[in-house]
């Protein structure tokens, strides 16, 4: 199989060191590979959301597969604007990388794929439509992943409470989900090899409140967690703030049951466990 990815952002990297070995030949796209350094060995093409090269195209026309981890902006998806016509009757597999924030709020309760969608933000309605976009254009058959909140080497709480920047914002109620990358690869492999398209939550198998993972990574590291605060009066950016407008406790039993997937980090903590034992940067070294 020949893969083309695009958007060669954290988690598709990660699924390259991970499977990309399953191919016969691997490319991707960056905005500038010359600011890419780490992507060194691998074929590398610029899309930043206008007119693909010539290149470029030809590549996604021979692939096999084609994973799909470029978010949409305002504008919505560049990347079906500029390859979704050359999708028509292909048998090639296309894996969507989306978010489980296309549910919205359920004051904590749980989800599944069968919930409704919610756009009750600009960026979930995006998303929403953009996830039909890939369906319209895959004729039923794109594999549609809906990513939990992402950690794994470099991005957790681990690598936060070292740097100083991890918080405990507290706001009664609160449930976020996460997912490892390590079972992000793993997913996107088994949407791979199944035959037809779908929607599946990748996420973990514990929903939790966000204070909890802080206190965790602070306990592994034998250091006092942050203070507490007050969600109401926290200073936080719009953005920041606006993810604690959804609380949600999101099912996985459809990615274990239809793609046979088995999460190698069912909880937070089986995650940082991995990570700690791997000495996650440096944090091993920390002056307390």
């Amino acid at each position: 199989m020949r893969l083309f990815i695009l958007g060669l952002g954290y988690s598709a990297r990660h699924f390259v060191r991970r499977h990309g070995s399953s191919f016969s030949h691997v490319a991707g796209t960056v905005r500038d590979p010359a600011q890419r350094n780490d992507l060194a060995g691998l074929e590398v093409h610029a899309f930043s959301g206008g007119a693909p090269g010539r290149e470029t195209v030809e590549r996604v026309r021979e692939a096999d597969v084609l994973l799909v981890s470029i978010p949409p902006g305002s504008a919505g998806d560049p990347a079906i604007a500029a390859f979704g016509d050359m999708l028509q009757g292909s048998r090639r597999k296309v894996v969507y990388l989306s978010t489980i924030g296309v549910y919205g709020d359920h004051g904590g309760a749980w989800v599944d794929e069968s919930t409704p969608p919610q756009g009750t933000l600009d960026r979930n309605r995006t998303r929403i439509a953009v996830e039909q976009a890939w369906t319209d254009a895959t004729g039923g058959d794109a594999a549609i992943l809906r990513l939990a909140g992402i950690y794994g080497p470099g991005r957790n709480a681990l690598a936060t409470l070292r740097a100083g920047t991890a918080r405990r914002i507290i706001k009664p109620g609160q449930i976020f989900n996460r997912i490892h990358v390590d079972d992000i690869a793993g997913a996107i492999m088994a949407a791979v090899h199944h035959r037809g398209g779908g929607i599946w939550n990748v996420c973990d198998d514990e929903p939790a409140p966000p204070q909890d993972v802080i206190a965790y990574a602070a306990q592994l590291m034998g250091v006092a967690p942050p203070p507490e605060e007050v969600f109401a009066t926290a200073e936080m950016s719009a953005m920041a703030r606006s993810f604690y407008a959804s609380s949600a406790r999101v099912s996985n039993a459809k990615l274990k049951r239809e793609l046979g997937v088995t999460l190698v980090h069912p909880t937070y903590r089986h995650g940082l466990d991995a990570l700690w034992r791997a000495g996650e940067d440096g944090a091993r070294d920390l002056t307390v």
